[in-house]
């Protein structure tokens, strides 16, 4: 006997194929399963099955589905919570598996090294979706940091900080060093694919640093210099900042963090000789992300230099002043450092 490949036919095609068979097999002139798999050229196992869905759910038993196996979840409700809480707490190599980031590829290991359950690189990609996961760029954070110290600064420090600037009538300022390099690059260059795009530049390379600091009104005061950063330098850039002409009647609360040179002996002299008009916290150690004058670094490497090529020193320098300069004319840039997501607790006045 012939039989017809029904799942060739469209969902409501079968459907009506269905209903027609199961038709003939009721009623007094009822035909037998074979009788019908001959009439409509289908197989017994059909006209079986087709049979028992309708008599245990009657018309709606015949009723076409969405095609394929149905999807169920492989994770009960338990597992999917701990395998949630595991890639939104931890690092890959804290778990021991063999990577950095949370990788498809690596989430799949994890499901498979604490449920027994091995599944595809996409199944693991449908289930993140459903996690509401996304790829993102990571912020980087030291071993070293120390998780109760953040939340005091969070809770208790900083909002002790910003209710004596209020009461005193100080602006608080946020501040760091950084060092420029040369050979830096950020972003991609279009080429041929398979032939990676060649940049000339020299092969010498140079650098120099920078100090700045920044307030959420919109202020930014910067230095450039080629020597190290040292003690002398630091107090050149406090005293640049206090004769800013918005300080001349305000006091200076800067924040930093722990470098050397801040704690130094001869900066705390310094300080003391002024303490009317500036004073000095740290931000708790190992903690970059709560500084917005990070955010004004990241800035300057990645657009003033990031994607030029200074032939030299002076080039270099030149480039970062005119860079932070036409910042300092935009305000509405300065505080926008603010709306960044770990340094939002600095933003209000």
């Amino acid at each position: 006997m012939h039989v017809n490949d029904t799942r060739t036919l469209s969902p409501s095609s079968q459907e009506e194929l269905r209903r027609r068979v199961v038709a003939r097999l009721v009623g007094p002139r009822a035909m037998n399963i074979s009788e019908a798999a001959r009439t409509f050229h289908v197989s017994r196992t059909s006209v079986h099955a087709w049979r028992a869905a309708y008599d245990r759910d009657g018309e709606a038993g015949l009723a076409s589905g969405k095609p394929g196996r149905p999807r169920q979840p492989r994770l009960t409700k338990a597992q999917t919570v701990k395998a949630i809480r595991l890639v939104r707490d931890r690092c890959p190599d804290q778990l021991r598996l063999p990577f950095a980031l949370w990788t498809r590829a690596a989430v799949g290991q994890l499901l498979e090294r604490q449920f027994g359950l091995k599944v595809s690189v996409w199944t693991v990609g449908r289930y993140l979706q459903a996690w509401g996961m996304t790829p993102q760029k990571p912020v980087r954070r030291a071993y070293e940091q120390d998780p109760v110290a953040v939340e005091h600064w969070l809770r208790v420090e900083y909002p002790a900080i910003a209710q004596r600037a209020k009461a005193e009538k100080a602006l608080i300022h946020w501040g760091d060093e950084m060092g420029l390099r040369s050979d830096h690059q950020t972003g991609t260059s279009y080429g041929i694919k398979g032939h990676t795009p060649v940049i000339p530049g020299t092969g010498q390379r140079f650098g120099c640093n920078m100090l700045s600091a920044l307030t959420n009104r919109g202020q930014l005061s910067f230095m450039i210099f080629k020597c190290r950063f040292t003690t002398p330098v630091f107090v050149a850039f406090l005293g640049r900042l206090l004769r800013q002409p918005y300080l001349r009647r305000r006091k200076c609360f800067l924040i930093v963090d722990g470098h050397p040179v801040h704690k130094s002996a001869a900066v705390q002299r310094w300080l003391e000789s002024r303490r009317e008009r500036i004073e000095l916290f740290l931000l708790p150690g190992y903690s970059p992300e709560l500084n917005p004058d990070e955010l004004v670094n990241q800035d300057v490497k990645s657009n003033a230099l990031g994607r030029q090529r200074p032939a030299n020193q002076q080039q270099m320098m030149h480039l970062t002043r005119t860079y932070l300069h036409n910042t300092q004319r935009r305000p509405d840039i300065i505080r926008n450092y603010f709306e960044e997501e770990h340094v939002r607790y600095a933003a209000a006045p």
